[in-house]
């Protein structure tokens, strides 16, 4: 698509989409890292990638193993 454009188009392109970035909220790398810190700390209790699966709960468990004689 871009490839059929001209530079001009592009450049035009280039403008509104720098527009749009101007108009988007910022906020301070310290107030977002406190605010993902305690989003973070309130739900650990729940993650599974911290806590793992219980194995009752676990559908890749393997059920039993294979013995071979």
């Amino acid at each position: 698509m871009a490839q059929d454009m001209t530079e001009k188009d592009l450049l035009k392109m280039e403008v509104e989409q720098l527009k749009k970035e101007v108009k988007t909220e910022r906020a301070p790398v310290s107030t977002s890292l406190s605010e993902i810190k305690s989003y973070i700390e309130t739900r650990m209790p729940e993650d599974h990638l911290i806590k793992g699966v219980p194995d009752d709960r676990n559908p890749f468990k393997e059920k039993g193993g294979c013995s071979i004689s």
